[in-house]
């Protein structure tokens, strides 16, 4: 059967992608600085074969030969998934892949020493040549897939997100956040009212703090015999489902910041250890793109870990790991408040669940504009600047650091990919409404440390289904419906109103 080279070259494909992942992930966290030259040589021949072993001529020549096998349903769907990968990896010339690697390198250079600048001017002439770059990257993804420029994009990141379904969600969303930010503020300042905002005060000795964090991660589920903790200047979840790489950083004076942190990439951990494990060489048992992915890691972040239940369990172990001083005073409810403080600003990453979504859908409109052509780069400093103002009353038109040249994904030639996180907020707020329901006294068992049901679930109908559907179909088949914004739109109500 032809089918069998695909699935020996799968675990080829595996082969060569468990290296880099964990290369990768080593260069993160424990290489020594000396070893970085050889390392980038080793990170780059490897990719090179990657992409020389998935776009071999033979594999289109294989593919079509197994569509006519007869295989198993799994199998049948398998060879969709293992198709739609050829497809989009065979769709670019290699001498435009490389001319846009060398623009998008050159580019990111540039924004990381010209963003501390402050120097929109001298960055744009750069991204003009990304940004047209990236227009003729989508066109020919689109004619390749049948798919609108941008969506074609978006493919790359969520398979099956259609801005024709995204638009709409995104539009009802920002009309309720535009008049709840206000709200949300005034109702914080009430419970404050009785309530003061309180900090922790260290310091937090960072092994300590790594300790209450590997008893977090086991009480969630990790699997530690697949599975470690480092740390790195940025928190990341990367390796391989059988032997995932976490990170998170330390700070003496707050042990808040690395435990959120750790509990986030927990998140994305578990599902990586979830995935169907026979399934592992194949593009049938990866994870099913960014925004499920997102899902997961913000499910076990904000559903779970902004739950007053969540720290009426959790606030003892922070005292047997830091020592009762670490809160003393402290009562859940002040926790609680502290996790889910609500402030305008002008910066996505330190952005609350409230306000997030507004720094997602401007950068989604405006590369939207840009990948149309509807909007050049000389407009993009105005165009944020105009959005920032109505959706949250902030200003950025004479600091572009903090506006338009905040985020590495432009100038390193990343379209398409920022919906994925707002997608991922209220992918977990929908999953979460059906878990309710599901498992009544979910409540309860959290605030004893029970998450089993709560990981069956998600192991039953995200998980272990891989990349069998697309993400919209994905979502549908596990929680019943199609996105529904209303369901995020009432999350946020119930906390934040």
């Amino acid at each position: 059967m032809t089918y069998a080279k695909l699935d020996a070259l799968g675990h080829q494909i595996e082969a060569i992608e468990h290296a880099l992942s964990i290369l990768s992930a080593d260069e993160a966290t424990t290489m020594p600085v000396g070893g970085g030259e050889k390392r980038a040589e080793t990170l780059s021949y490897l990719s090179g074969l990657l992409h020389e072993t998935i776009v071999a001529p033979q594999v289109g020549d294989w593919i079509g030969a197994a569509e006519g096998e007869d295989l198993s349903a799994d199998e049948k769907l398998a060879l969709a998934e293992f198709a739609r990968v050829h497809t989009n990896a065979t769709c670019l010339p290699s001498d435009f892949v490389r001319r846009q690697t060398a623009a998008n390198i050159r580019s990111e250079q540039l924004w990381r020493d010209l963003r501390a600048k402050n120097d929109w001017a001298g960055f744009a002439p750069a991204f003009e040549g990304v940004v047209a770059l990236a227009r003729e990257e989508a066109q020919m993804r689109a004619e390749a897939l049948g798919l609108e420029p941008y969506d074609a994009l978006m493919e790359q990141y969520d398979p099956g997100n259609r801005a024709a379904d995204v638009g709409p969600v995104f539009e009802t969303l920002k009309t309720f956040l535009v008049d709840f930010v206000p709200t949300a503020l005034d109702a914080q300042e009430e419970r404050r009212a009785t309530r003061p905002a309180k900090r922790f005060e260290g310091p937090f000795p960072i092994e300590k703090q790594r300790e209450l964090g590997l008893s977090m991660m086991a009480a969630l589920g990790f699997d530690f015999t697949h599975g470690r903790l480092d740390v790195s200047h940025h928190p990341f979840c990367g390796g391989v489902p059988s032997d995932v790489r976490m990170t998170t950083r330390y700070r003496t004076d707050d042990f808040l910041t690395a435990l959120m942190g750790i509990l986030h990439e927990t998140g994305h951990a578990l599902y990586e250890q979830g995935l169907p494990k026979g399934w592992h060489h194949m593009p049938l048992g990866k994870a099913r793109g960014m925004a499920i992915h997102e899902s997961q890691s913000l499910f076990v972040e904000r559903q779970i870990a902004h739950a007053p239940e969540f720290w009426a369990w959790a606030m003892p172990h922070i005292a047997q790991h830091l020592g009762d001083a670490a809160i003393a005073g402290w009562q859940v409810e002040d926790v609680v408040a502290a996790v889910n403080t609500v402030e305008r600003g002008l910066i996505r990453v330190d952005a609350d669940e409230v306000t997030y979504p507004l720094h997602i859908i401007v950068r989604y409109e405006i590369e939207q504009a840009l990948i149309s052509g509807q909007m050049e780069v000389a407009d993009v400093p105005e165009a944020w600047d105009a959005k920032m103002g109505d959706y949250l009353g902030l200003s950025t038109i004479d600091t572009p650091a903090d506006g338009p040249m905040q985020d590495v994904h432009w100038p390193m030639g990343a379209f398409g990919y920022f919906p994925s996180y707002t997608l991922g907020a209220m992918i977990a707020a929908q999953q979460w409404a059906v878990i309710e329901k599901a498992i009544p006294d979910v409540g309860a068992l959290m605030a004893r440390g029970e998450f089993g049901l709560l990981n069956d679930w998600r192991r039953e109908h995200i998980w272990s289904q891989g990349s069998r559907f697309s993400t919209p179909e994905l979502l549908e088949r596990a929680t019943g419906e199609k996105l529904n914004p209303d369901i995020f739109i009432a999350h946020l109500k119930a906390r934040y109103g």
